[in-house]
């Protein structure tokens, strides 16, 4: 028996195979039925004849989709076809017939399809997106490790605050008191450097924001980067290059998925340095021209980010935001201290934020009252102060989200198709 893949079967024109699958359509007129197969490397039609199956054939007709079957026939030429082939069967062997799968062909609601994600995951279009986001983020680990980055596998339960402190999610970590899921591994790679030079995370991270928007999940994976002796300005050309690395990437290799998700690709195609840039000052007076409300000293709201982004075909830094709208850790600006050196990356079409980023505080003395100005307790972040003991240096990292990327590049209106069990405010299960 010479078991193949669907997306091998191009390879044995004239052949006889056998693909293991799941029936994903079936049309059927009298003598003839017509079986897209799916099994995990893609979709072939299959061909079956009541004169090649005989007494076997009526169960073929009937079978359910999702009905997982065992095909044996000859792969044949077909342009037509997606892969270019089909199988002419001359036997079936069904592992199990299906029940009724519940959702059909017509159109199903958000809520409904978030209820049945295990199953909704198996269409063409989920598969798609799916494909895409494996090979973001093989390309997010090449690109590191290309680029003299180190792996680091920061720690889930932690004590210190990254970001937000009223975004935690609290546990009772046994007999030592409330530990938090992380909010960022950065704090973490910050310790590595001074090891290792140049690192990287990649990891879930856990944000507990009362926010129901397109761009929100409570639990999303992020990608980190740090790296000593990199002040604000080596740090945007990074991330210039990083994210013209894996979208260009990502686009090249999966041309038939994005296709298949009806996306244009022509506007991803000119993601290559440079990126432009505005300052916080002139992003808050391009947004007022355009019908902002925003008060300065405000973080950029998913609206600003909106008209922002459609200004321009490339995305867009906007460094150097005010200081109480941002995290405690970024760099005091040298020449205006109400500012820090900062950056946040927004995407275009309408994209949003991607990454942030910022140069990181080196002053011990400033670091401590921007905890102290947050509200956080000192006693916890002792090993942090220890970095700027022991050989600090200049150092600069970001963090890029993996959802809102994928989102990006695949063109899709909300966060929720990006990863394969979403996590947001109203919905953990399945």
């Amino acid at each position: 028996m010479n078991v193949c893949l669907v997306s091998e079967m191009g390879a044995h024109v004239g052949e006889q195979v056998t693909i293991r699958g799941w029936v994903a359509n079936r049309r059927s007129s009298g003598k003839i039925s017509f079986l897209i197969i799916r099994d995990g490397s893609g979709f072939c039609q299959a061909v079956v004849e009541r004169e090649a199956l005989g007494e076997d054939y009526e169960e073929v007709r009937k079978l359910p989709l999702e009905s997982s079957v065992e095909l044996t026939g000859t792969v044949v030429a077909e342009p037509r076809s997606e892969g270019g082939v089909e199988l002419h069967a001359s036997g079936i062997k069904i592992f199990q017939k299906s029940e009724e799968f519940p959702i059909g062909k017509k159109e199903h609601g958000p809520d409904f399809l978030l209820g049945l994600r295990h199953l909704w995951i198996r269409s063409p279009r989920q598969v798609a997106i799916l494909r895409i986001r494996d090979a973001l983020v093989r390309h997010v680990r090449n690109f590191f490790h290309e680029n003299g980055f180190t792996l680091i596998d920061t720690p889930i339960f932690t004590t210190t605050v990254g970001e937000d402190s009223s975004n935690l999610f609290s546990v009772e970590y046994f007999d030592l008191g409330r530990t938090y899921l992380s909010q960022t591994g950065q704090l973490y790679l910050e310790a590595a450097i001074f090891a290792l030079g140049k690192v990287f995370c990649l990891g879930p991270t856990f944000r507990a924001e009362r926010s129901k928007t397109r761009r929100h999940l409570t639990e999303f994976w992020m990608v980190e980067a740090e790296a000593a002796f990199s002040r604000h300005q080596d740090n945007l050309e990074l991330q210039e290059n990083f994210v013209s690395y894996i979208v260009q990437n990502t686009v090249r290799e999966c041309s038939p998925e994005l296709a298949k998700l009806q996306r244009d690709t022509e506007p991803l195609k000119k993601i290559e340095p440079p990126f432009h840039r505005l300052s916080y000052d002139e992003a808050v007076e391009v947004l007022r021209k355009n019908g902002s409300d925003i008060v300065w000293g405000d973080d950029l709201g998913g609206d600003d980010e909106t008209i922002l982004t459609q200004l321009y075909d490339k995305p867009v830094f906007i460094e150097c935001y005010p200081r109480k709208a941002k995290a405690f850790y970024m760099k005091q600006h040298p020449e205006r201290p109400e500012l820090v050196l900062c950056a946040d990356l927004l995407a275009p079409e309408g994209y949003g934020e991607i990454i942030g980023g910022s140069e990181r505080e080196d002053d011990p003395e400033i670091l401590m009252k921007a905890i102290l100005d947050n509200g956080l307790d000192p006693e916890r972040y002792g090993w942090y102060f220890d970095l700027r003991k022991y050989g600090s240096v200049p150092h600069s990292g970001f963090g890029l989200g993996i959802e809102r990327t994928l989102a990006w590049i695949c063109g899709l209106k909300h966060v929720r198709e990006t990863i394969p069990f979403p996590r947001m405010l109203y919905r953990a299960y399945p």
